[in-house]
């Protein structure tokens, strides 16, 4: 028997941890359940820190974890999957193609930026949304030094004020200085179409919020989106030209298109409507999870969000899941009921807030510490030593806050 996984992100990796262990626990060897794992590197981008300076480092390997617990790990990309012969067509890194068969699949490919056809957006904006795109930015960031002041090169232009953004925003009057030196009068603005910063978090946090973005000296420009850049700014569609060599695209994100491979239905995100189980309803052996699917958290209305917390809980319930049906064993129906959020606000701290209300538990300095620890400790991988990482994939106890 064979449980591939697509993707080597949160959902992916805890997916294999997840089926790991319960194969462990049925006491089946790898050569009666094979987990393979397929993906174009054996890395966990650490993707909600992207945000920071030096993302060249925001990565953590995969490998010695992947061997410690017996998953086989498979270079390349999937191109193709067949649901009806159960298998995936994979492009490997030499170039060459290969296939894999699968008894169980569970597609874990993530999410993309969504990058609407607005003129300019191509050519001249940048984003924080994959590891080559935070590096591309960084690079730029560090060129502007080399430049003139003139032509808007101190100011930074953020598209959406939503979590990613405010992030992108709040971290750059720090990194401006580093690079431009403390005497550079940089600007930072957050153009948001919404009336208000943050329209997804609610009422309560957005005055921690908006103090955070006075004190840094962001300003914002709401109920206007960008309607072109080009190589002089960006234009809104309220008019405005703001002159600035550098545009952040952070305006929404959707699953990933080898979703649209599988003939399910998905969400308005590209997301894959899964069960209680994150099985994909109506496709047989196949188990969405992480960004690729819309899943209930609990019985009163609220489904995941597409964020590395849900992600990595979500992966540990469908490897589980995935597993446990080829082994004869009951699946368990995923739940997520805790809810927190921690929003990095550069030098100005961090905001915790906790349940789907979003109330505000910690602000400043000591949200901040969360905040690190979040970013450095929690979202890491295990150490590669089996017992310890197979235990650290029980789906009752990843991501319970």
């Amino acid at each position: 028997m064979r449980l591939v996984i697509i993707g080597a992100g949160f959902a992916g990796m805890y997916a294999a941890l997840s089926a790991g262990r319960l194969r462990e626990i049925q006491g089946v060897s790898p050569d009666e359940l094979e987990i393979a794992l397929v993906a174009p590197e054996p890395t966990l981008v650490v993707r909600p820190r992207l945000y920071e300076k030096n993302p060249e480092t925001l990565t953590a390997p995969l490998l010695d974890v992947l061997e410690a617990i017996d998953v086989t790990y498979v270079r390349g990309s999937v191109e193709t999957v067949e649901t009806q012969s159960r298998m995936v067509r994979i492009a490997t890194a030499e170039g060459g193609k290969k296939t894999l068969s699968y008894d169980r699949l569970v597609v874990a490919t993530g999410s993309r930026l969504f990058r609407p056809n607005i003129p300019g957006l191509a050519e001249h904006g940048f984003s924080v949304d994959s590891l080559d795109d935070a590096i591309a930015l960084d690079r730029h960031l560090h060129g502007l030094a080399k430049r003139p002041a003139v032509n808007g090169r101190d100011t930074v232009v953020v598209a959406g004020g939503g979590f990613t953004g405010i992030e992108a925003a709040t971290e750059m009057p720090a990194r401006l200085r580093a690079i431009l030196g403390p005497n550079a009068r940089t600007r930072v603005i957050i153009v948001e179409r919404n009336s208000a910063i943050a329209p997804d978090m609610g009422a309560g946090p957005r005055p921690v919020i908006e103090n955070a973005l006075h004190k840094l000296g962001v300003e914002t420009r709401l109920g206007a989106g960008v309607a072109s850049l080009d190589g002089s700014g960006v234009t809104l569609s309220s008019g405005e030209h703001i002159e600035t060599e550098t545009v952040i695209w952070a305006a929404g994100i959707r699953a990933a298109p080898l979703t649209a491979q599988i003939p399910a239905e998905r969400d308005n995100f590209g997301r894959l409507l899964v069960d209680r189980c994150l099985r994909v309803l109506g496709v047989e052996g196949v188990f969405a999870t992480g960004d690729a699917a819309r899943a209930a958290c609990d019985d009163e209305g609220n489904y995941a969000l597409m964020s590395c917390q849900h992600a990595t809980r979500m992966g540990a319930f469908a490897g589980n899941n995935a597993a446990a049906e080829l082994l004869g064993v009951p699946t368990r129906p995923y739940h997520q009921k805790a809810y927190v959020t921690c929003l990095d606000l550069g030098e100005a701290g961090a905001l915790f807030t906790r349940g789907w209300d979003r109330k505000v538990e910690m602000v400043g300095d000591a949200a901040k510490k969360t905040k690190q620890e979040i970013n450095t400790v929690w979202i890491y991988p295990p150490k590669a030593e089996r017992a310890a990482a197979l235990a650290s994939a029980d789906p009752e106890r990843v991501t319970s806050l």
